[in-house]
This record gives C-alpha cells, structure tokens and sequence, in this order.
C-alpha cells in the first residue's frame, strides 16, 4: 500500500496528475497558527463597518479572477466551467450580502428585563479550524468564512487535497483584494496534524462540511478539546412528486436538482419519490429529459454533465449502483463507468427502488437518480423519513397550504416547495440526524461561532 506524503490533484477529464505538494510540517503548521493567531488579535478590534467595506473588496476580488478561478475548479475536480462561472458569482454575492446585512446582525440586543439594564452582544471567539470539501471549492469555503470573518474571527482552511489550487488560488485574491496576512490561512495538514491543531489552544472551534465518518472524528476531537463544531454532513435528500404536481415543471427541477455539478453535492435530489397515480408519466419525462443533457469536456460552455472529481469516488459509485440492481431495481438508463482516461459515469436512472436497497440507504454522489413509487402522500413522507440523514428535501404540489402541512412533517434541516434544494444567504443550512448538526448562512450562521456574552449592569 502506497501512504501518501501530500496532496495530489489530478485533472479528472484528462486523467494528468497537475498537481502535487507535500504535507506541511509540524513547524509550518505552528507557524500558520500563530499566524492567524496573530491575525485575530488585531482583526477582532476592527469596526464592523470596517469589516463590511473589506468583504466588498473581497466580492470585486472574485469577479475580477472569476475565470480563472472557474477555470481551476474544472482542471482539478472536472466542474463544467459554466458551473463554476456561476458559484465564483454566488460568492461574490455573498460578500455583498454579508457586508449589508452582517452590522445588524452583530448588533448589541437589549434583553427583556426591566429599566433595559441588560443586554447581549455577539462577540468574536478566534481563529475557527474549516475542513472543507472539493466539489464546491470556492462556494464552500466562502459560505463559511465570509460569516466567519464578518464576525471578528480569522480562518484557517485545511481543504481536499484534490482542489489545493483552487484553495491557494482563493487565498491569493483576498489577499490581493487586502485581506490582511493570515487572516484567511490555507494549510497542507493530513490527518494527524488537524487532531493537533483542534487540541491547539489558539483555535476557538471547529466546522466540517464532508462525510460522516470525518464529522465523527471531527466532533469527538473537537468534544474531548471542549471547542464547538458545526458540522454539514451527508444527505440523502427526498424530492417528493404529489399527484397533483406541475410534472413538467418537477421534472426540470429534478434535472437541475440531482445532475448539477455531475450530482456530487450534499443537497441533491438522491430519493425521487412520486405518488404512484403519475409515476409513469414522471418517470418518461425525467429519463428523456436526462438523455438530453449534454455530456462531455467541462471546458465547453454546452457542457451539463462533466467528469467526476475523483476515480475512486466512482469506481465507489458503481459498486452502489451494482449492489442496488443486484437487490432487485431495474436500470432505465445508464448504470456503467463511460470507458476512457476521463472520469466519467454515465448519468443514470434507477427504478423500482424500494427501502433497503442500496441506493435507497446509503448517498450515492454522482450522476444517478433513483425513482421510488408511494401509493399516497403520507407514505411518500415516511418514505422520505425512513433515512438516516436530514439535510434538505423538496416537496412538489399545486396545494401550497397542504405542502407546508406535510413541510413540518419532514425530518429534514430544510425543505422546499416547488423548488430543487439549495443554499442561499438569505436563509440557514444544515441537517439534522447524521447529516450534522449546527447552521450556516443568514444570522444563525453568523452568530455560530461568537460569544453571545450577556451585559448586566446595575445602577
């Protein structure tokens, strides 16, 4: 067995490795640490307005580099360029809307006791370890650390070896934009020294966005060193057709909702359950809908479907989609590796599938949908439950009053009605159940990681 000694990047549509660095040693570890120990020190007493002005600097950073940045996130984890065209302005809208809205957030609230002589105030914590995820490598970060710094707080990013362009790459911009030195820290750290750094007594906390298994390790470090962590996890999230569902219109939102960024994401349509009264006029528009899209070189703008980030992750894929059609499902469409040096895995569509299976219990992340028949809504619902994780859903119906009924009956971090899921600024993030624990965006996200400390004074 071959142990790796750094991080590795290897251009998933031409099968090149592109990149490789060496793990950082424990001496560049404690200097980045004292770094963006250093860094907080003199960024927590700064002005929030001040604050706000460098997160605008930060979104006219990112358009200026957008292609470039779009441009690497293709090279090391194969997104089509659109794509990532597309989540460098997402970022930058993000900048804005936390230098809008960010002040009132970190506004000083007065308590509910008499003569006002007692108040709250949201106060920065420190440093915040981020361990980040590779199929979103500008967003995901961003959604984090915007809040993150907006708050008084510096952040250090231990990223995916697959995408450390793409995290050095950001780094540059904002440091270019006057972000100031180790205020936003990328470092090379396996394993081993993320344990060391959580125990360090200069990090405050702790988020993860990644698998379960890394939450676990994640949250027990974290745990035993008493530090909090918030954690984004994976999901396996239901897309619920009603009988009385626009089809057309829910077929286009599941196109977008499970085949976007080649269907690796957390918050993906993975379980499409419809009532089984439409079921088969679904399931022949979504699989011609899906024969559509566009497969190929994700440096073309035409481009929906590109490779997937890593071979192994695929070659992982196809065992699940294997081990589901053994257990009795039936496959529409695709379910095989597309042969050649790129990673591609031919968009798929699993039918008749039913709890149990594979693809039903476990996240299948990459290109394939899985069509599940309920006789009725509530079976639909439980259907939808009968998950071990909670991150998002998405409930199809005309009967907007009877979705936001059933909407509360779901045991998900979000749920949307008519619409595929996904993150926005405006409103939080998270799951519950193994899909984590904690929020990120709007005022929950940007008060997950201060002290809100209580003010009491007497006359």
């Amino acid at each position: 067995m071959t142990v790796s000694t750094g991080a590795v990047s290897r251009n998933p549509f031409t099968g090149d490795i592109s990149r490789q660095m060496p793990f950082a040693s424990a001496a560049e570890v404690d200097f980045a640490l004292q770094e963006t120990w250093s860094a907080f020190q003199a960024w927590r007493g700064t002005a929030v307005a001040t604050r706000s002005q460098l997160l605008l600097k930060m979104a006219a950073g990112l358009r200026q580099h957008a292609r470039e940045l779009a441009e690497m996130m293709t090279d090391e984890m194969g997104k089509p360029v659109t794509q990532g065209l597309a989540e460098v302005e997402k970022s930058a809208g993000l900048c804005e809307w936390y230098a809008e809205q960010g002040p009132a957030f970190l506004k000083p609230e007065p308590a509910q006791v008499e003569n006002n002589k007692a108040f709250v105030q949201y106060l920065p914590l420190g440093p915040i370890l981020a361990v980040m995820p590779w199929n979103f490598p500008v967003w995901q970060i961003m959604r984090g650390a915007v809040p993150i710094l907006m708050a008084g707080n510096s952040y250090f990013l231990k990223p995916a070896p697959n995408v450390m362009g793409c995290a050095l790459l950001l780094q540059s911009i904002l440091l270019e934009a006057g972000v100031p030195e180790g205020l936003f820290k990328v470092v090379n750290a396996d394993n081993e020294a993320v344990a060391k750094i959580i125990r360090d007594r200069r990090i405050a906390a702790v988020t993860l966005t990644g698998s379960v298994r890394a939450g676990a390790a994640i949250a027990a470090l974290a745990g035993a060193a008493i530090k909090k962590s918030v954690l984004e996890l994976g999901g396996s999230d239901a897309f619920i057709v009603l009988a009385d569902a626009d089809i057309d219109a829910a077929v286009k939102g599941a196109i977008s909702g499970r085949f976007m960024n080649s269907g690796q994401i957390c918050i993906a349509a993975k379980r499409i359950i419809v009532e089984a009264s439409v079921f088969d006029q679904f399931r022949d528009k979504f699989v011609a809908a899906v024969k559509e899209m566009k497969v190929g070189d994700p440096r073309e703008e035409e481009t929906y479907i590109g490779p997937m980030a890593r071979y192994d992750l695929r070659d992982e894929l196809d065992t699940q989609v294997q081990a589901t059609l053994k257990e009795g499902a039936e496959c529409l469409l695709g379910g095989h590796i597309i042969p050649g040096a790129a990673n591609f895995y031919a968009p798929t569509v699993l039918s008749n599938v039913k709890p149990g299976m594979t693809s039903f219990k476990q996240e299948l992340f990459g290109p394939v949908a899985s069509l599940i028949v309920a006789k009725d809504a509530s079976e639909a619902v439980a259907l939808a439950n009968n998950s071990d994780f909670g991150l998002g859903g998405s409930l199809w119906s005309r009967d907007l009053d009877r979705a936001r009924t059933l909407a509360a009956q779901i045991e998900t971090g979000g749920v949307f009605i008519n619409s595929p899921s996904f993150s926005d600024p405006r409103v939080p993030i998270g799951g519950v159940k193994q899909s984590g624990f904690g929020r990120e965006l709007s005022h929950f996200g940007i008060r997950e990681f201060t002290n809100a400390q209580t003010v009491w004074q007497e006359s």
